[in-house]
């Protein structure tokens, strides 16, 4: 790696045995600093200490005293605690930029239409990291985020790449971050939606970079991590956190093609200032 001003953060709960990340991380040939980030209420850290040896452990508690969970249910099982402490995790082993992870990815691939959706794998990690950081740290985004295999659903003609610049606003599930441009992840549920949401509205600048994207494993069908939350509260609750959060731009309403559920949808152009330039600016002389 040519940058070394940066690192990646797995981020991961309950799960010693299933850091699929991790695997995924070697094989595409990434050989850059790398830390798997653990809560200290997990019952399981010393199962993850006897296979792995760049733990970190942060106060779990102390994040949430910080941390607007949007709810009262007094449940810290939730990935927003560990995304916030990451912020202070890399600034005291010195990088000022980092890469946050969850622990269940299994690919990473191109994305661009040549007559068809290419779907190659990315074989150096290495190089697409350092390449998304240099781009990172010469632009002024809040963060910036790969696109998920649901945002390629449709295929060419899938909301992400037909109208690229009016879909990529959104920043879910990897964050490309600086400790210089510190942010906070709100909400137990739907964290990262409430975070782009909610500080787009305020001017913040996000965006999906639609020509890589990652794969994991189904949502609540993996053990550990968010699964329990998920399961108990509902994606009821889980959605309409979001328009809590952002509720001039956000509503829930029906998705899926063979078992429908309630869903988060969001409006970008009432979610993101659509501000010009001043040089457009009219004068009365």
């Amino acid at each position: 790696m040519e940058n070394k001003d940066f690192c990646v953060f797995v981020i991961s709960h309950g799960r010693p045995n299933d850091l699929y990340t991790v695997d995924t991380l070697k094989k595409y040939n990434y050989t850059g600093s790398f830390y798997i980030v653990l809560d200290d209420e997990d019952k399981t850290i010393e199962q993850y200490k006897k296979k792995y040896n760049n733990i970190l452990v942060f106060d779990k508690k102390q994040i949430a005293d910080l941390t607007d969970e949007g709810n009262n249910f007094d449940n810290r099982r939730t990935t927003t605690h560990a995304r916030n402490a990451c912020f202070d995790l890399a600034y005291n082993l010195g990088f000022k930029y980092f890469l946050v992870l969850d622990d269940d990815y299994t690919v990473f691939r191109y994305r661009y239409i040549d007559k068809y959706i290419t779907k190659g794998y990315v074989q150096n990690l290495d190089e697409l990291f350092l390449k998304t950081f240099n781009y990172y740290e010469k632009c002024n985004f809040t963060s910036i985020a790969f696109a998920q295999g649901g945002d390629f659903i449709g295929g060419e003609g899938c909301g992400l790449l037909k109208n690229y610049l009016y879909n990529s606003k959104k920043c879910m599930n990897s964050f490309f971050c600086s400790t210089d441009r510190r942010f906070w992840f709100v909400g137990q549920l739907n964290e990262d939606v409430n975070t782009y949401v909610s500080l787009s509205a305020k001017g913040h600048l996000f965006l999906t970079i639609p020509f890589i994207g990652l794969e994991q494993k189904a949502t609540q069908k993996t053990k550990g991590g968010m699964t329990d939350a998920y399961l108990k509260y509902g994606t009821f609750v889980k959605s309409f956190t979001t328009v809590m959060f952002q509720p001039s731009s956000v509503f829930v309403a029906m998705m899926g093609f063979t078992e429908n559920r309630l869903h988060h949808r969001v409006i970008q152009r009432k979610t993101s200032p659509m501000i010009l330039d001043e040089k457009y600016k009219k004068f009365n002389h």
